[in-house]
This record gives C-alpha cells, sequence and structure tokens, in this order.
C-alpha cells in the first residue's frame, strides 16, 4: 500500500502542496496544529483570491476599467412607505357613499353603449345629438338624483389621507406594464412614495410586493375595502383607488404610462398649488349627449355646450383630494373613441364649479422608428406652460413589458398571462426591431425633444428580467443581447466578483 509522503514520484501539485506545508511549518513552528491548521487555511484563502483577481485581470480588454454601481433601484431604501389607511374607517366611508348612492340612482337605470359607425372621424352635431336616446322624464329624474347625491356626500375625512404619492393600478396583465412604470420612475429619480393597486389578492403577487417595499412602494387591495364585484367595469378601479389610497395629494398614472422625465415636481408647481388638479388633454372634442349639461346642472335644458370643450386623457392625472373631494357614465362621450372614466373628471369638476389646471400643450403621437405606426401619447410637462416639453408616454398603442416583448413561451407560464409576446409574433409591428436590435422610438424624434428615455427603459427591462421576482434566464440573456446590439450597453461582472466567482454586481456602460 502506498502511503501519502512515500511516493518515490508524485507530481508536481502534490509537490508544490508539499513544499508549501513544509514552508509553512518552519515560519509557525510554535503553533498548536489547530492554529497551524486555521493560518494555513487563512493563507490559501488568499493565494485564492490573488489567483482569481489575477485571471480576471489576464481575460479583460486592454481599457479603462468599467464603474460599476448598484442598480438604481436600490438608491430608495430610505422612502418611507406609505401609512397603511385605517381599514375600518376608510371602509364606513364607502359604506356611508354606497348608501347614498343606492338611494339616489341614475335614470334611467341602464343605457346601453353604442359605438359610432366610425372612431376616426369625429360625429356630427346631429349624430351627437340622437346617438343616446334619453326621455325628458328621465333627464329630470337624473338630475334630481345629481342633486340629491352632491348634497349629501360626506364630509372629508380629514384624518384618513396625507402627503402625497404616486397611485397605480395594476392586475392581471397590467402587472406587467406596471413593473415598466414602476423601473422607469425609479431610473428617473423619482423619490416619491407610491401605492401599487389591485382588485383584489387573486391578482397580487406577494413576492414582488415585498421586493417593491425596499423601494418605498406598497401593495394595497380594493377587497380590503370594498365589495368589488360591485365594480362592473375596469374604468371603475381607477377612480375607487384614488378614493382608497392614503394619499392626499395623488398623481394617479395608468399601468402603461411610463414617465420620460421625473414627475416629482408636479406637486410644487403653480399649476397644481393655484387649483388642486392637473389634466391633459385628449385628442378630441367633447361628444357628450346634449342632456348631459342638463342633469348636471351646467345648463337649463339640452343644450350643446360642452360640444367645442376640449376632452382630457387620464393616463396620468394630479388631483387634490382635500380640495376636490366631491366627485353619469356612457353619457358622456356616448361610446365613441376615448369612453371610459376620462371625462367623469372634467364633468365632476365643471358641475361643481372648481377650478382645474389644463394643460395646454396639445399631446404629441409618438410613432415606431421607420413607420407610421403608432406607440402612445406624448404629454407635455404642466411646469413648462410655455414650451412643450414631454413628462409622460401614456403608452396606450404598444404597451411596454419585457415579457410582452422578448418573453417565449409565456403562455405558458403561469406567472404572467402574456399570450404571444413581439418577438414570437411576426405581426407586432416592433417584431423587426426586436429581432434586428434597432431602436423602437426614432432617435432624431427623441433628439428633437432633447430627451432619450429608451435606454432608461430597458435598464428598468434589465432589473426585471435578470434581478427580480419575474428574472428568467433566457429572457434576461435575450434583453442583455438586445441592450448590447442596441444601445452599446456592456455587461461585465463588478471588482468582487473575481475573489468570489458570484456574479451579484453587474456594470453597464454605454459606448
Amino acid at each position: 500500500m502506498t502511503i501519502y509522503g512515500d511516493d518515490p514520484d508524485p507530481p508536481p501539485s502534490t509537490q508544490l502542496l508539499r513544499n508549501i506545508v513544509r514552508k509553512f511549518r518552519r515560519l509557525h513552528k510554535g503553533g498548536s496544529p489547530r492554529q497551524q491548521v486555521l493560518i494555513l487555511l487563512g493563507w490559501l484563502l488568499l493565494a485564492f483570491a490573488a489567483f482569481r483577481a489575477f485571471q480576471h485581470i489576464l481575460g479583460q480588454p486592454s481599457e479603462p476599467a468599467l464603474l460599476c454601481r448598484p442598480s438604481t433601484h436600490e438608491h430608495f431604501e430610505h422612502i418611507k412607505l406609505p401609512n397603511q389607511p385605517d381599514k375600518a374607517q376608510l371602509s364606513q366611508v364607502w359604506k356611508t357613499l354606497k348608501t347614498i348612492y343606492d338611494a339616489h340612482p341614475p335614470r334611467p337605470l341602464n343605457l346601453d353603449l353604442k359605438t359610432f359607425d366610425s372612431i376616426s372621424v369625429f360625429p356630427s352635431l346631429e349624430a351627437i345629438k340622437t346617438h343616446t336616446n334619453i326621455s325628458s322624464a328621465d333627464a329630470e329624474a337624473a338630475r334630481s338624483s345629481h342633486v340629491a347625491v352632491t348634497r349629501e356626500l360626506v364630509p372629508y375625512p380629514s384624518d384618513l389621507f396625507a402627503g402625497q404619492g404616486i397611485v397605480i393600478l395594476a392586475g392581471g396583465r397590467y402587472t406587467g406594464f406596471a413593473t415598466t412604470g414602476l423601473g422607469m420612475l425609479r431610473e428617473i429619480g423619482s423619490k416619491l412614495p407610491i401605492e401599487v393597486w389591485v382588485k383584489d389578492q387573486s391578482e397580487e403577487r406577494e413576492e414582488w410586493c415585498a421586493e417593491l417595499a425596499k423601494e418605498g412602494v406598497a401593495c394595497r387591495r380594493l377587497s380590503d375595502y370594498m365589495d368589488t364585484d360591485l365594480l362592473e367595469h375596469g374604468y371603475q378601479l381607477k377612480i375607487s383607488a384614488i378614493l382608497f389610497s392614503s394619499f392626499e395629494q395623488i398623481l394617479f398614472l395608468d399601468a402603461d404610462n411610463v414617465p420620460v422625465v421625473n414627475p416629482d415636481v408636479v406637486f410644487t408647481s403653480r399649476s397644481f398649488t393655484e387649483t388642486g388638479v392637473i389634466m391633459w388633454p385628449d385628442y378630441w372634442k367633447h361628444t357628450g349627449a346634449p342632456y348631459l349639461p342638463f342633469i348636471v346642472g351646467l345648463s337649463d335644458g339640452p343644450s350643446e355646450l360642452l360640444r367645442e370643450d376640449q376632452t382630457a386623457e387620464s393616463g396620468q392625472l394630479v388631483w387634490d383630494k382635500r380640495r376636490h373631494w366631491k366627485h353619469y357614465y356612457t353619457m358622456i362621450s356616448q361610446g365613441w373613441a376615448g369612453w371610459g372614466d376620462k371625462d367623469t373628471f372634467l364633468v365632476a369638476l365643471r358641475s361643481l364649479r372648481q377650478d382645474y389646471y389644463m394643460v395646454p400643450h396639445k399631446l404629441k403621437t409618438l410613432f415606431i422608428n421607420g413607420t407610421d405606426a403608432g406607440i402612445g401619447m406624448l404629454q407635455a410637462d404642466p411646469t413648462k406652460p410655455n414650451n412643450y416639453e414631454p413628462m409622460f408616454l401614456h403608452s396606450n398603442i404598444i404597451k411596454w413589458s419585457i415579457r410582452g416583448f422578448l418573453c417565449i413561451g409565456c403562455a405558458t407560464q403561469a406567472i404572467d398571462p402574456v399570450k404571444v409576446s413581439a418577438l414570437e409574433n411576426p405581426k407586432s409591428p416592433i417584431n423587426p426591431h426586436l429581432k434586428e436590435h434597432r431602436r423602437i422610438f426614432s432617435l432624431t424624434d427623441m433628439q428633437n425633444m432633447n430627451i432619450d428615455p429608451e435606454p432608461a427603459i430597458w435598464r428598468s427591462f434589465e432589473h426585471v428580467a435578470c434581478r427580480s421576482y419575474w428574472q428568467d434566464e433566457g429572457l434576461c440573456n435575450r434583453t442583455r443581447e438586445h441592450m448590447e446590439q442596441t444601445f452599446g450597453f456592456q455587461f461585465q461582472k463588478g471588482w468582487a466578483s473575481p475573489l468570489t466567482g458570484a456574479e451579484e454586481q453587474i456594470c453597464l456602460r454605454t459606448r
């Protein structure tokens, strides 16, 4: 039997190890065997670290080292989470409101939603007049109900709401869109606390919410405060989220809204401090039924009063609940383009003779690079009344979600209800841009407006795909490949990686 140390011709590695041990014993001759073992392990660890560092240096190109910074998502742990509203008190507010609504229902109880023949051609005055059939008796009853509701509304509960913050409504496929907007808010430096609202527990992602809490984002459920079965349409969720939010002053963003500059300044803008409401224009003039001004108390009979009014686009909305606490549906736009919650806010303000600020700049449509296909609506910075400078991209056409862009096989994954991604769908207008690693925004358009949000959006995508609850190896690799090929990002292990072999820190740099 061969015994260790008696091999007449040991391999070079074994001989090297023996020499290290002999020299170590001579250096530490006076120590106990246990001390010698511990000291030897320490020396071996240092030697291994030096070897890995040397190996790492040899493998790098001869260029300046990358400056590694933590993800921007880790810069906001100091943001205090918004307070949880008192569920019992707030639920009672809702029960009181519901009692008032039930006592004074609208007349008629139901109106059929009929769309116009075309949503690309603004309807004629005659078409607007005849589109919704409502009798004078029903109009009188509706007016009486409206007067009674506004008279009996509960006072503002000043002890329930406080502070400023952002509210985003997620749930279902909109959660994927919300990951982009949330990521961009932190990428561009927003320091406001945020609430993400979903309908009920079935739409909540507990692990994702735990991650968001580290960035000053709280998850909320509408079902904690009301019976959500009463909400017949998704548009009603928005108004409910604003009502139940713990914030007194709210910047509401649709889940598919992607801020392109830091929006925190809206709360200190003159337009908000003087009025308590900021609204943004939509494409069209008003298409409300002639009886609408009569029902809400703006006229003494059927009227064309609202016909020349600019409609609002509520993909973003700034609202002070204290100053505008008092707040019909199908009749407002009669099912024409943009039908939904958006003009309920404007009509309520008009009806109650309350001040508001409508951003004076027309929205601009952003198109897919090299095409005439739209992406969404670019809305202006309300703090710049004299010059159009974009602040929000309400991406109501191409909805930005990394899983919706680059996921392969999402249809079989329960984590996100993406049926088919743009990369998988050859008919998607951005499919060639993703396959050929081209920008989706036109760089010329971005330069003309002095913005370039697309790289920051992809930084947010990379965080979601590679380092979050939603992480997926294949999705992460495709995301980084697109970023490298399209924008010149470079990905590299951080300085600690040579010592540990771990990829805990990612360095990103654009050329």
